[in-house]
């Protein structure tokens, strides 16, 4: 597992407003829907007719109350992750800025172990790159000099997204609501500083069965996955939970995201940071 001196405080992107009395039994409502949907494993409904399909302040409430939820429960933030960083899926669902979830310690995994199907609802699979914090990005300018020389690490990374609403049928508020469609992920073996590999000169492809399914570049990700961190650190800060050494960066997606089910073998190979490999098999829902 990896470990982090987050504040538990999750936030969001652009200035928050404090929700009028309406707008905080909508939270409330939206927060419980989602909860209750993880708890049972089975979709929910969109929680758009709730808080509305873009309204950006209202959906990072519903996330916050629900990863409170978690931590009551006993959860440890360990680190967050940029969803939203493709052109593509930006146009899709009508936005022109990422988002960002919580990354909690039950979702962590290591290349080479096998996954429970039923521990991520309606699984996706996407391949990326993950980035350790070695030092605070609170201060500063919060440049890309900055966050380059804050990475410790960098990994081949799959991201097992997860939505609890049904069919993935999202908004941009549904799926930040829903803790960015934060699943669990898997960390590969080979871990190296940014002076041994470029993260935008990656070339990744990635296999479910052996069949070739999804290929991408370091430049798909914001047009630099370092760019994509930099976002973050920068958003994080404004709303007062900066990131901190530590944590692990999910930075996003290199290519499209696939469907996967029980027996799926998952493969991703990046040309400067080697294979990581997932199984999804049996098991009980965490």
């Amino acid at each position: 597992m990896v470990s982090s001196r987050s504040s538990t405080r999750p936030h969001g992107a652009g200035a928050p407003r404090r929700p009028a009395a309406a707008d905080e039994a909508a939270v409330a409502a939206a927060a419980a829907r989602l909860i209750d949907a993880a708890a049972r494993g089975v979709p929910c409904a969109p929680v758009r007719d709730l808080i509305g399909a873009d309204d950006l302040p209202s959906a990072y409430a519903v996330q916050a109350a629900v990863a409170a939820h978690r931590l009551r429960a006993g959860a440890r933030v360990v680190g967050r992750k940029i969803g939203l960083t493709s052109p593509a899926v930006q146009e899709q669902l009508g936005v022109d800025q990422p988002d960002f979830g919580v990354l909690f310690d039950d979702m962590a995994f290591l290349g080479g172990d096998t996954v429970p199907i039923d521990r991520v609802t309606q699984p996706r699979v996407e391949a990326e790159i993950a980035f350790m914090l070695g030092d605070d990005l609170a201060e500063g300018p919060l440049d890309h000099a900055q966050v380059r020389g804050a990475i410790a690490w960098g990994s081949a990374a799959l991201e097992v997204c997860g939505s609890r609403i049904a069919d993935w049928d999202i908004s941009f508020a549904d799926t930040v609501a829903d803790n960015a469609s934060a699943g669990a992920y898997v960390i590969g073996p080979r871990r190296l500083s940014l002076d041994a590999f470029s993260p935008v000169e990656q070339r990744m492809s990635m296999s479910i069965g052996g069949d070739e399914v999804s290929t991408g570049t370091g430049a798909a990700c914001l047009g630099d996955p370092v760019a994509a961190v930099v976002w973050l650190a920068r958003t994080a800060r404004e709303l007062g939970d900066p990131l901190r050494a530590g944590q692990l960066v999910l930075s996003g997606a290199l290519g499209p995201m696939r469907p996967v089910v029980e027996g799926d073998v998952v493969v991703a190979r990046l040309s400067g940071l080697g294979a990581v490999q997932v199984r999804f098999g049996k098991g009980e829902r965490a």
